[in-house]
């Protein structure tokens, strides 16, 4: 079949169809070329300071670890000690500790995986009393999942808490933001950078950009519910995947992603 065109030429379908691909192919390639620039460290460049390393403003782009390194200290914000191995649980984990201060406090600890959510409502259920507070320690994982727990959490009408060297970093900070009260330590590390959604094999880049598009969406739906200022997303949005933004003690108060910070 052909079609013609007022110069007399004529094209297949077939040859349409390759057309339409070859344009994809190269705007795919222009996309993966981009994305590795912006991420690709050269020779002779200084890496990035470990996440451990001190922030100040204008200095809080670290490098993105999913791990980190065993911590045995004493929690005096909790009353309990910390026995955190490297390798964070490859999914959440639950437990209930008791503080003097806190009350009844629910401890969320590992990487955020898929069906942490209902999970997380199971074991709500299982407790004799609810928790006054949610405490979090995560690297990270599938931003619905934590989307889905920080509503639970507000809901429930729980604080939440982030105590001293314990990190809530990537989608973590949507966890964090669902708590009535939201307190987080002088030496806790609240970091975010750009997310990755989950797009089906062989999608059209411009349905790849409408999906991620409809997931920075949910996003800044999720915390100006929460009371969260969504300006705080511009540090998610324009931070590389590789790394983390930290934010800084006035921002985590102006952004309300803090409501105290505590020793």
């Amino acid at each position: 079949m052909y079609r013609i065109f007022p110069n007399g030429h004529s094209i297949t379908i077939g040859n349409w169809l390759r057309l339409v691909l070859a344009v994809q192919l190269v705007i795919v390639a222009l996309l993966i070329a981009a994305d590795v620039s912006m991420r690709w460290e050269f020779t002779g460049t200084s890496p990035k300071p470990s996440i451990e390393s001190p922030v100040s403003p204008g200095d809080q782009v670290r490098k993105y670890q999913p791990v980190r390194p065993r911590v045995e200290t004493p929690d005096t914000d909790l009353d309990y000690t910390i026995d955190q191995a490297a390798d964070q649980p490859t999914r959440l984990v639950f437990s209930i500790r008791q503080s003097s201060d806190l009350k009844s406090v629910l401890h969320m600890h590992g990487k955020i995986a898929q069906g942490d959510a209902n999970r997380f409502s199971a074991y709500l259920e299982t407790l004799d009393s609810p928790p006054d507070t949610v405490a979090v320690n995560s690297t990270g994982g599938i931003v619905d999942e934590a989307l889905q727990i920080g509503l639970i959490i507000r809901e429930q009408e729980f604080n939440t808490h982030l105590s001293a060297r314990e990190i809530c970093l990537s989608a973590c900070p949507y966890i964090l933001a669902g708590g009535i009260e939201r307190r987080v330590s002088h030496e806790g590390i609240v970091g975010l950078h750009q997310h990755y959604y989950e797009t089906p094999g062989f999608m059209p880049v411009f349905l790849a950009v409408e999906n991620i598009q409809r997931g920075q969406g949910r996003t800044m739906a999720h915390l100006i519910e929460m009371g969260i200022d969504p300006g705080v997303m511009i540090h998610s949005l324009t931070t590389p995947p590789d790394d983390i933004y930290v934010l800084v003690e006035d921002e985590l108060i102006a952004s309300k992603m803090a409501t105290q910070l505590i020793e």
